[in-house]
């Protein structure tokens, strides 16, 4: 199953929030995989278990994100000014999935967030959900995609020019 939608980030119009550049926005993305607790309610921790920084440039890091006893284990490729993808391995309490968030530029400034989110229809948790249920995931995908657009600009706003 797929399910992604756009924000936009940059708005010409009048009485619009201020733009943000490519770099701020990416600053703010690639933040959610450094420090995620800034990103994600009722994490109480994370730990690297391998950083590694290719020729390219791209970083690949394996974390573990704690919820109390509850542990998801993931895997985050970073490719700078262009796109995170977060990769879930798959355990007996939750279900492989992924996630990709993509700066879209179609135009100078003209910022976009495309946020992908997939998971295997297969597993069994997956089939056990409703429609209704379904629509209330792809609905807190979407409140947390705006929060993080919101925080991104919190960020940009706060931090020393």
């Amino acid at each position: 199953m797929r399910f992604e939608h756009i924000i936009q980030i940059n708005s010409f119009e009048l009485g619009s929030p201020p733009l943000l550049s490519r770099e701020q926005v990416w600053r703010g993305i690639a933040l959610r995989i450094y420090d995620p607790a800034h990103f994600i309610i009722g994490l109480e921790g994370h730990s690297v278990r391998q950083h590694e920084r290719l020729e390219n440039g791209i970083e690949v890091i394996e974390r573990t994100l704690h919820f109390g006893a509850f542990e998801v284990h993931d895997k985050a490729t970073l490719t700078p000014m262009e796109e995170v993808k977060v990769e879930v391995i798959g355990t007996d309490r939750w279900p492989a999935c992924s996630a990709r968030t993509c700066i879209e530029e179609p135009e100078v400034s003209s910022l976009f967030l495309r946020f992908i989110y997939e998971w295997d229809d297969s597993d069994p948790s997956e089939q056990l959900l409703t429609a209704e249920e379904r629509g209330i995931r792809e609905q807190a995908y979407q409140a947390l995609d705006m929060d993080t657009v919101t925080r991104i600009r919190e960020l940009v706003h706060n931090s020393p020019h």
